[in-house]
């Protein structure tokens, strides 16, 4: 059996892998990562980490699974938070979640932990395949809950140190073997927002970092302007929701960063704003960079993933769908998966 350092967050999922782990008869330690924005941004929501630290400590005390509490903050705010700021002032919509999990969870936390543990367990609902020349990720069995898109930016080191013990199974059945095992947030709503944001809401994160500017809303189909937003920085193409324009729906399709305009299109005009393809620049391959053409591909978290035909060229690769889309952005991570593998992805150029 295995050394293991699980990450548990209070949720669920991670609650269920650790019971998972245990069962199989690893040696366990549970760790808690507490991340800087939970202390310096704690008056944007309620008790941001205590309330999940609650429940980390009853199912560990429960399970009899030392726990231990890293405070990652300077790591998270170089790693993660400055690489986000910056690509909001570009205009490009980050995915700060990717670079949470490479840089963070099985970055900077694999470096502290050094040779202590074999491998590092998360509640990710994804799966992995040995295989006699590398390790493969798999999508989980649940569709709707498959996260290899935020997994899709890992290395091969780093995906031979992973467990997911939970990607086996559907939703429905964690929250069974949760009560099954009485464990204290067996009905607890599963987290939303940033990882590692807790209850701070996105946009409170934005404008604590980037405050506000006011700028026009511009119909681009006729040129007039609609309203106005509270700076470009809060909005990402596609968005159709906190625009606040009458006579909708309005989607965001367009922003000129230097002008700090907004442009969006009516869903009666909104064919007009659909891309069928994309450049992925620089892409990261998880296991080999593939020569098979004919892919998959997800631009988006969702149980949504669209059929594509790839082009590869020197470091980037060029993304053709089988079905058009309003709402890709620049800075936005794709994946490409060859049916169950993830096979990578990178940044949409």
């Amino acid at each position: 059996m295995a050394r293991v350092a699980v990450l548990v967050s209070g949720g669920v999922d991670s609650s269920v892998a650790l019971k998972l782990l245990q069962q199989e008869g690893h040696e366990l330690t549970a760790f808690y990562l507490k991340i800087w924005l939970e202390d310096e941004m704690a008056f944007l929501g309620s008790c941001p980490w205590e309330d999940d630290l609650r429940y980390v400590r009853d199912v560990c005390s429960k399970a009899g699974v030392p726990l231990e509490i890293e405070s990652l903050q300077q790591e998270y705010y170089a790693r993660v938070v400055d690489w986000t700021i910056n690509e909001l002032r570009k205009g490009r919509t980050p995915s700060p979640d990717i670079l949470c999990n490479e840089r963070v969870k099985f970055g900077a936390f694999l470096e502290r932990i050094g040779d202590r543990f074999d491998q590092v367990a998360t509640g990710h609902y994804a799966q992995k395949k040995i295989t006699e020349t590398g390790h493969l990720l798999l999508r989980g069995v649940d569709p709707v809950k498959d996260q290899t898109y935020f997994l899709c930016h890992l290395s091969q080191a780093q995906v031979r140190r992973c467990l997911f013990p939970i990607g086996r199974f559907p939703k429905r059945e964690i929250r069974a073997l949760a009560k099954q095992w009485s464990l204290a947030n067996a009905d607890r709503p599963d987290s939303q927002g940033i990882c590692f944001l807790g209850r701070i809401p996105y946009p409170d994160f934005v404008e604590f970092h980037l405050g506000e500017q006011r700028g026009d809303i511009i119909d681009r189909h006729t040129g007039k302007v609609l309203g106005e937003h509270r700076g470009f920085w809060f909005h990402t193409i596609g968005q159709r929701k906190g625009l606040g324009l009458s006579g909708g729906p309005w989607y965001v399709v367009g922003k000129e960063v230097d002008n700090n305009r907004v442009f969006v299109e009516h869903r009666d005009h909104l064919t007009n704003a659909k891309r069928t393809s994309f450049r992925v620049s620089p892409p990261n391959w998880i296991f080999a960079a593939p020569t098979k053409r004919d892919l998959q591909v997800r631009i988006r978290h969702g149980e949504k993933i669209c059929d594509c035909r790839v082009e590869y060229n020197d470091n980037n690769v060029d993304v053709e769908l089988a079905q058009a889309d309003a709402g890709i952005a620049s800075g936005q991570f794709a994946a490409l998966y060859d049916g169950e593998v993830c096979l990578g992805g990178g940044p949409i150029e």
